[in-house]
C-alpha cells in the first residue's frame, strides 16, 4: 500500500495516471474508487459508486436485472453468491426480498460480514491477476469505507495486490504500524524540473526566454499550475510557431501571465466562452457528472451540448467514461471544477443548484433514494429547504 501525500495540485492523480500509463498492456484488474467532499458521511460511497460502475446497469433499472448483474459481479470475484449477494444488496440499496430470505444476524454483524467478503474478494481476483486499487482524495473518506480498508489492509500483505491512496495533508494515516504501508509526500519541482515539464506540454518546442522564466517564477513548483499556465500561454495567441520553438508576435502585454493558478485557470475558462456555462453547470453539479443530469439542465440540443463536451475534453480539462447517454465525465482535478464554480455568481449558482435538485427528483428518483444527501446538498447550496 502506497499514501500519497500533498497540497492540491502538487501532482497526486497524474502519478496515478503516469502508473495506468506505464502498465498499460500489462494484464491486471484495476479498480478505481473516488472519494468526495459532499459524501463523507455517506456509508461506503465510494464502494458504492465503484461497485455500481462494474454493475454496467443504469440506475433506474429494474431490481431483479441488479441481482441479476451483483450475482455476476460477485462470483467473478469468487464469493459465496448465496451470502454475499444480500449483503452488498443492502448496501447498494437493491431490493432483494424477493430472491433472498432476510439475513438472521444483526446489522452489526451484516456490517462486519460485508467488510470481510470485500477484503476478500480482493484476494480472490488477485489470484486470478494483480489487482492495481487507486482511492483518491482519501481525506474525503467516510468512515465505514476507511473501515473497510482497514480491513483490506489486514488481508493483503501477502495478495498480489497494490493500492495507491491520496490524500491531502490534513488527512493522518491510521496504518503507521503496517510494515506494507509507506507514505511519501510529493514536494514541489525545482526550477529544472519544472522546465522539464514545460517541455512536455509545449511538444519538446522551445518558448521565448522571458515567457519561460516568468512561467517558471510564477508556478513556483506547483506541477498542475505549470501544466495549466503553460496551455495558458500557448492558447493566448502571443505565441507563434517557428520549427522547433515558439517566438512572441509582438511585446508581451503587462500582466499578460497570470500570477496565481486561480487565475490561469479562470483566464482558460475564459477563452471557452461559448461553452463556459456547460463547464460550469457540469462543476455546480460536482466533480463528477452524468451526461443524463447535465442534459436535463443545459438549455442546450444534444448536438451543442456534444459539441461543447468535445471542446472541453479537447482543452484537457475534463474527461469521459463510457459513451451514450449513460457517459460520464469528471473533472481533470478538483481544482478546476472550484475555479469554474467559483465563476459562477452567487445568485446563479443558487439557481443552479435548485434547478438540480429539482431534476434529481423528477426525473431521477434512483438517485434520490440511494444518494439522499446529494439532492440534500443541492438544496441547501440553493438556500432552501428539501
Amino acid at each position: 500500500m502506497v499514501l500519497l501525500n500533498g497540497p492540491p495540485g502538487i501532482g497526486k492523480s497524474r502519478l496515478v495516471q503516469a502508473l495506468c500509463e506505464r502498465l498499460h498492456g500489462t494484464p491486471h484488474t484495476r479498480l478505481l474508487y473516488q472519494c468526495s467532499p459532499y459524501h463523507t458521511n455517506s456509508a461506503f460511497y465510494p464502494i458504492v459508486t465503484q461497485m455500481t460502475r462494474a454493475m454496467h446497469v443504469p440506475l433506474d433499472a429494474i431490481p431483479c436485472v441488479k441481482l441479476d448483474q451483483l450475482e455476476a459481479l460477485l462470483a467473478q470475484a469468487d464469493l459465496p453468491v448465496e451470502e454475499s449477494t444480500p449483503l452488498f444488496a443492502t448496501m447498494l440499496s437493491i431490493p432483494s426480498e424477493d430472491r433472498y430470505a432476510p439475513l438472521p444476524v444483526s446489522a452489526q454483524r451484516q456490517k462486519e460480514r460485508t467488510l470481510e467478503l470485500y477484503a476478500q474478494g480482493l484476494v480472490n481476483l488477485a489470484r486470478q491477476e494483480p489487482v492495481l486499487v487507486f482511492f483518491e482524495d482519501v481525506h474525503w473518506i467516510d468512515p465505514t469505507s476507511l473501515e473497510a480498508l482497514s480491513c483490506v489492509i489486514n488481508r493483503v500483505q501477502d495478495a498480489r495486490v497494490l493500492i495507491v491512496l491520496t490524500h491531502r495533508p490534513e488527512f493522518a494515516s491510521p496504518w503507521g504500524g503496517h510494515s506494507h504501508v509507506r507514505t511519501y509526500t510529493l514536494t514541489r519541482l525545482s526550477r529544472r524540473q519544472t522546465a522539464v515539464l514545460i517541455a512536455q506540454v509545449t511538444g519538446g518546442k522551445g518558448l521565448p526566454a522571458a515567457v519561460l522564466g516568468q512561467i517558471v517564477d510564477k508556478t513556483d513548483g506547483i506541477p498542475l499550475f505549470v501544466e495549466e499556465l503553460t496551455k495558458h500561454v500557448l492558447e493566448s495567441g502571443w505565441l507563434v510557431e517557428r520549427g522547433e520553438s515558439y517566438t512572441l508576435t509582438g511585446a508581451l502585454p503587462p500582466l499578460a501571465i497570470p500570477a496565481t493558478l486561480q487565475d490561469s485557470l479562470m483566464a482558460r475558462l475564459d477563452r471557452l466562452a461559448p461553452v463556459k456555462n456547460v463547464v460550469q453547470l457540469g462543476a455546480s453539479i460536482g466533480r463528477e457528472f452524468s451526461y443524463r443530469v447535465l442534459r436535463a439542465i443545459a438549455p442546450l440540443s444534444d448536438v451543442a451540448l456534444q459539441e461543447a463536451l468535445a471542446q472541453l475534453l479537447q482543452a484537457e480539462l475534463i474527461s469521459q467514461r463510457g459513451s451514450g447517454p449513460e457517459t460520464t465525465y469528471s473533472f481533470k482535478h478538483a481544482l478546476i471544477q472550484d475555479a469554474a464554480y467559483q465563476s459562477l455568481l452567487r445568485s446563479t449558482r443558487q439557481q443552479c443548484h435548485q434547478q438540480i435538485a429539482q431534476v434529481l427528483e423528477t426525473q431521477f428518483p434512483e438517485t434520490v433514494a440511494n444518494q439522499p444527501e446529494l439532492v440534500a446538498h443541492h438544496y441547501t447550496e440553493a438556500g432552501l429547504e428539501a
